[in-house]
């Protein structure tokens, strides 16, 4: 199991700073795709659960131990999760949270959305209506600023960074 580091900047009592560490083990890896389609619109998962404002979210998931590389996991898990075939591209961050146990880490990749049908959708997401609902929306990059995507650290990246973002997709494949 890797482990992230964490650091922290202590006082002592006579004013003297000290930086101590703790290994934190990662306990979740998951892959995400900012995935953009032919009109520069950003493919989302509206959320929706009773009780909690409607949120959106990137297509992904978690790596599973078969997979051979994070990018073999964010594809699967587009097919998956919107029927969908990319071409994924760069990474573009990761993010780090606290969870259960340890640290979960979420790698975002650039991808080019090739073809979408919902239809052939299996993730188990799908199968469990007590998961609320999860409902396929494109969004225009230029209204993102407008939208609750979580996270919102990923959002707001992509709005600021949109026309590099753009300019570098990976090519489409024809």
């Amino acid at each position: 199991m890797l482990e992230v580091e964490q650091h922290a900047l202590n006082e002592s009592e006579q004013g003297e700073i000290t930086m101590t560490s703790t290994a934190v083990p990662i306990v979740r890896r998951s892959a995400r795709a900012v995935l953009i389609d032919d009109e520069a619109r950003l493919v989302t998962i509206k959320r929706t659960k009773p009780g909690v404002a409607p949120y959106w979210t990137t297509p992904g998931g978690g790596i599973e131990p078969e997979d051979v590389s994070r990018e073999a996991a964010l594809e699967r898990e587009l097919v998956e999760e919107l029927g969908a075939s990319a071409i994924v591209g760069q990474q573009l961050t990761l993010l780090t949270s606290p969870t259960e146990g340890g640290q979960s880490v979420q790698y975002f990749f650039a991808a080019r959305l090739i073809s979408l049908d919902a239809a052939l959708r299996t993730g188990d997401e799908y199968a469990d209506a007590s998961r609320g609902g999860y409902e396929l929306e494109r969004i225009p990059l230029d209204q993102l600023a407008e939208y609750d995507l979580k996270p919102t650290k990923v959002r707001d990246f992509i709005v600021e960074n949109r026309a590099a973002l753009l300019a570098d997709l990976p090519p489409k494949v024809l």
